[in-house]
């Protein structure tokens, strides 16, 4: 009898990965799809990052590491987080994964037990409440809209948390969004969490370095609730190594045991070759993750400008990452032929198979209105991929 698990039917597939599937199996076909669905930086790994990985295969570094990662990564990024964000942390402190995803999901099962209530702003990255649903917790959404440039208040946040809610879901700068929260902002925030001393915060920063305003501010900089923060991280974005899968967590000691105790049940540490590559990326130097820094910010003033010449798009102007999140909704209820576009998914289905421009519906993101465009992207892709999309929604009537 082909039954899975009560678990595995809790859970909903990735949206970001059936839209990239779909758009795979239309260039597959000939159609020229331009992909705008994927958060993937479309630059090549740094040279000096991938020279350090060839020294370590040539030098034998292909047996298991301990399950948190070589003491000489855990320590260069011991020291990235004191030179780069000001925060003191012992290498007993950090656990390295397979990408920050695996972090972000082993600080969940970690501290969340069945019907404990974690709270997640929406707009949020698709994998987070699957995961509080994996660990069999309650996500529990506060709705941000871009009216507030998809940023939660304190009077919100004070107003999710009851007696149930074991942790906040923070990413700034944010998928899908791009916004990011300031010093201020994140103090807001913080103060209100100082009243409830059961609330553990999740600071997913995977996007830092990939800023358009100035420095990057964490939550754990903030003494008095430092102890009480997992900041989670990794060389995906900043250094273009997504398929590399080295992701970390600065936490709390009991944190990291119990992440520890978890991923040496189902991983292990992660790859060695990596291992070694990341700590060069951490410890060498840092001048190529500011030229694709400045590239991305290029992009996204060119994005923003094209998108807000499109009749009917909403669009603010984000701050990092490389997303651009519009609102779209009044495109709902119009027609084109045998396409109606009653919500997002419909309108992202639309813009694939008549634009042939792959983006992400906002439903997935817990913003319905909305929709989802990667801007890590060739300037040519992202000006013909406007042109198309303006194009296109014209039909519309």
């Amino acid at each position: 009898m082909e039954q899975l698990s009560d678990r595995l039917n809790r859970l909903s597939p990735s949206a970001t990965l059936a839209m990239s599937q779909k758009s795979s199996e239309l260039k597959a076909q000939g159609v020229d799809v331009i992909n705008l669905s994927v958060g993937e930086p479309d630059f090549n790994t740094p040279d000096h990052i991938k020279a350090a990985a060839i020294k370590a295969v040539e030098e034998n570094w292909s047996r298991y590491s301990p399950v948190p990662g070589y003491p000489e990564l855990k320590q260069a990024i011991v020291n990235k987080l004191k030179n780069e964000n000001g925060l003191d942390y012992k290498p007993s402190q950090i656990l390295c994964s397979n990408g920050a995803k695996q972090s972000v999901c082993n600080a969940i099962m970690a501290i969340i037990n069945a019907g404990d209530e974690v709270i997640i702003p929406a707009p949020y990255w698709v994998s987070y409440p699957q995961m509080v649903l994996l660990a069999e917790g309650t996500p529990v959404f506060i709705d941000a809209p871009i009216e507030q440039d998809f940023k939660i208040t304190p009077e919100q946040l004070e107003a999710a948390i009851t007696p149930k809610t074991r942790a906040l879901i923070l990413c700034s700068p944010s998928n899908p969004t791009g916004s990011v929260y300031s010093k201020e902002e994140l103090e807001g925030l913080k103060n209100v969490l100082l009243k409830h001393e059961r609330v553990i915060v999740i600071a997913d920063e995977i996007y830092e370095h990939i800023n358009y305003v100035g420095k990057h501010a964490s939550i754990a900089s903030f003494d008095d609730i430092k102890d009480r923060v997992v900041v989670i991280n990794g060389v995906s974005k900043a250094y273009a190594m997504t398929g590399w899968r080295i992701g970390f967590i600065a936490a709390p000691e009991w944190i990291v045991k119990g992440c520890n105790k978890l991923q040496g049940q189902y991983t292990s540490g992660p790859c060695s070759v990596s291992q070694k590559a990341a700590e060069v990326a951490f410890a060498g130097p840092q001048q190529c993750v500011e030229d694709m820094r400045q590239a991305f910010e290029r992009r996204k003033n060119l994005i923003v400008k094209l998108a807000k010449e499109i009749p009917g798009l909403e669009v603010n102007e984000p701050q990092g990452a490389f997303y651009l999140f519009p609102k779209c909704s009044s495109y709902f209820g119009k027609k084109d032929g045998d396409h109606v576009i009653n919500n997002s998914s419909d309108f992202a289905m639309y813009l694939l198979e008549v634009g042939h421009v792959a983006t992400v519906g906002g439903d997935a993101f817990g913003s319905p209105e909305c929709f989802r465009m990667s801007y890590a992207t060739s300037d040519e892709n992202i000006v013909e991929s406007m042109k198309r999309i303006k194009e296109t929604l014209a039909r519309l009537k």
